[in-house]
Formats: structure tokens, sequence, C-alpha cells
């Protein structure tokens, strides 16, 4: 098996952890540093990881500076709740980037955000159904 641990340079851990917790429908906790947080599943499965610019020396995450938050970057998350996460969606911005649309290279329903730090974020229904 094999999993990818997207990780994301952003502002404020605290507040993007936050946003994710709402747009997912997770019961609120805190990031495990001020620097870093992992977004879970309730598999345990890693969503997203959150990590502050210039915490550490990792060169792509030394500063928000040196290139516009999410280019070359989609941040693609399929959910179960299609619905629901839409509503809750509605909560975190004034206006959606996609209004819900019908895919159809997938023939799923998604919408698309940005999130605190501007990446780009669509949300796609898990299934057809």
């Amino acid at each position: 098996m094999k999993r990818t641990w997207t990780i994301i340079g952003v502002a404020d851990v605290a507040v993007s952890f936050a946003w994710y917790q709402t747009l997912f429908g997770q019961a609120r906790s805190a990031p495990a540093h001020e620097h870093f947080g992992q977004i879970r599943d309730t598999d345990g499965t890693v969503l997203i990881c959150l990590h502050r610019w210039g915490a550490h020396e990792h060169p792509s995450l030394a500063s928000r500076d040196s290139a516009q938050p999410g280019n070359g970057l989609l941040l693609f998350f399929r959910v179960d709740d299609f619905d629901a996460c839409l509503g809750r969606a509605r909560t975190l911005v004034s206006r959606l980037d996609e209004e819900p649309n019908l895919n159809p290279s997938t023939g799923t329903l998604e919408f698309a955000l940005r999130d605190p730090d501007g990446y780009y974020v669509m949300v796609s229904a898990l299934s057809a159904d």
C-alpha cells in the first residue's frame, strides 16, 4: 500500500486546520504543533498536511513570498457526503470558484473554492450515485 501526504505551506496552521475540519465535517481539534498539523480521515488516512511557511528548512516551504500559493497545484478531494460538504463550503467562503457541476470525465458532481491561503480546492462526489 502507498499513500501520498500532500503538504502545503500556510500562514496560520490553526486557522487552516479549522477551515479544513469544517469543510470535511470533522470535530474540532487542535493541530499537533503550531507549525504543523495533519487533517486525517476517520480511518486515520492523512488527507492533507499543513506546514507553516518558513518553520523549518524545507526549500519549497521557505516563504510564501517566493511563489504564489497553489501555482501548479490542484487540491482534489473526493467525499462521500457531497451535499453536506457543499453546505459547509458555502459557510467558509463568500462565493465558490466553481458552482456544483457534473464533470463529464468522471460522471460525478464537483465544486471548487479557495482555502485561507489561496489554494484551489476541488471537491468531488465519491460516486455518481
